[in-house]
């Protein structure tokens, strides 16, 4: 079983970021220290010549493993779950492994693109303000009522199963996101607010949330 020294494991992370949120969560169920390397996306730190060595495309998160880099958070989670196989985060059956890829793809390409500060900015500025939340809560409410529908005959305690597992990390950072930034009603969405409840009882969850971090405001 792989472990990693503090200094091994660093991750550029923003408080705010989903995509850097669901890392936190996998790491922290891993059990896997790392020094936290804050990028502030309000600033424009992502676009800086030193961080777009790391990340070309300048978005977060970025993982440093020793001489290795890796970016974008599906990659980060995949690699994770092989290097570190402690606490599996995807089901050996089949089926329940396409059914995770299936609602973490359904977040990470449906919904969270369309909701991220870069899309909301650039509405905001050719539209109105009103304008860009109306667009993120259009996309996540088309997403969250796919993921009801996807997983309703596979849920247990949590997304799959009685087991966290891959979908999760992609869930709690987006219905997080939900109730924190777009005060979304989740009363038309009963699975993923019953899931909401079920990672605020998990403390590698809770740890992650964007309050916790250490860039957070005060």
């Amino acid at each position: 079983m792989a472990t990693a020294s503090d200094q091994q494991l660093k991750l550029y992370s923003c408080y705010m970021s989903s995509c850097a949120y669901r890392v936190r969560i996998a790491l922290n169920l891993k059990g896997l220290k790392y020094e936290y390397k804050a990028v502030n996306l309000l600033k424009g730190e992502q676009f800086s010549p030193e961080f777009r060595k790391l990340n070309p495309i300048g978005h977060v998160p970025v993982l440093v493993d020793g001489d290795l880099v890796v970016s974008d958070s599906f990659a980060i989670l995949l690699y994770l779950e092989e290097k570190y196989p402690q606490h599996p985060l995807l089901p050996k059956d089949l089926q329940r492994k396409a059914i995770n890829f299936q609602a973490a793809n359904i977040v990470c390409s449906s919904i969270q693109p369309l909701q991220n500060l870069a899309v909301l900015n650039y509405i905001e500025e050719r539209v109105s303000p009103d304008a860009k939340i109306e667009l993120a809560k259009v996309h996540i409410e088309k997403g969250f009522a796919a993921l009801e529908d996807l997983l309703k005959n596979y849920a247990g305690r949590y997304a799959t199963g009685d087991e966290v597992s891959f979908a999760d990390l992609f869930l709690a950072p987006q219905i997080h996101a939900a109730f924190k930034w777009f005060n979304l009603d989740m009363t038309q969405f009963p699975l993923l607010s019953r899931l909401h409840e079920a990672y605020n009882e998990i403390p590698a969850f809770v740890d992650a949330r964007p309050d916790k971090q250490p860039d957070a405001p005060s």
